[in-house]
């Protein structure tokens, strides 16, 4: 009564009302561009890959086009260049344990198989382990299970790099002899001496290193590339001579 009577207490009223409805429907809308947003992430990521895809032909069209010494017209594309990249979502991550595993919402109907590469925008994320239809469990580099062979970006210098379990935004760079010249933010790339990753692909910085008199390696701690406490979208790597290296070099050994 108050209020329907009173034309200032009714105007205070409505103001209140409409306050809150405006607050109530704010919220609702930052509620659906939230979900929309995650759509729109899996959107880029999925067209991310395909231009990465329609770049790396392109790139391997111009090779061909190269002129040889002897003059010939046309060359054949190196067959470790020759791979493609899959998108995929991280659905699950591990980061505070020993061995860390990561699962991915795409599997073998997607492409997917065992030994493949796995990176991010940022870097170097892991190796496939187990494929289902519709899902991939991959072992990332905050696994001591697996070593990638790593490289300084500014002299070539390699060694396989190694986590210790101690923190995940660092690993450990072994083999590097005392006689390499290293200094503090020196960039790592892949070698290309892994299989399941091209040359070229970012691990990480260097953060610190030390060695003992008596020592002939340095030990050598590395920031890496990769954040994978926001780590949400992928790309697994095809590379599609894999196992016909495999298999020389199987015969080989034999």
């Amino acid at each position: 009564m108050i209020v329907k009577n009173q034309a200032y207490q009714k105007s205070v009223f409505l103001s209140s009302s409409n306050y809150m409805v405006s607050n109530m429907y704010e919220w609702s809308n930052s509620v659906i561009e939230f979900f929309k947003l995650r759509a729109a992430n899996d959107n880029l990521s999925e067209e991310n890959t395909a231009l990465k895809n329609q770049i790396l032909d392109l790139q391997n069209k111009l090779y061909t086009f190269k002129p040889q010494a002897t003059d010939s017209i046309r060359f054949r594309i190196p067959p470790e260049m020759e791979y493609k990249f899959i998108s995929a979502k991280v659905i699950n991550c591990s980061t505070n344990k020993l061995q860390n595993y990561i699962t991915l919402n795409k599997g073998a109907l997607d492409g997917i198989k065992t030994d493949m590469g796995v990176i991010s925008d940022e870097g170097v994320v892991g190796i496939v382990k187990t494929v289902s239809d519709r899902f991939t469990v991959v072992i990332p580099i905050l696994n001591p299970k697996i070593q990638i062979s790593c490289k300084f970006k500014r002299n070539n210098y390699s060694g396989p790099l190694l986590w210790t379990g101690e923190d995940y935004r660092y690993a450990n760079l072994t083999d590097i002899a005392r006689h390499v010249q290293l200094s503090l933010g020196d960039t790592l790339i892949t070698s290309g001496l892994t299989s399941a990753f091209p040359e070229g692909i970012p691990v990480g910085l260097i953060e610190d290193f030390h060695i003992k008199e008596s020592e002939a390696y340095f030990n050598i701690k590395v920031k890496l590339a990769v954040n994978f406490r926001t780590l949400s979208h992928v790309k697994v790597i095809n590379y599609l001579n894999y196992n016909a290296q495999k298999e020389i070099e199987k015969t080989s050994e034999e």
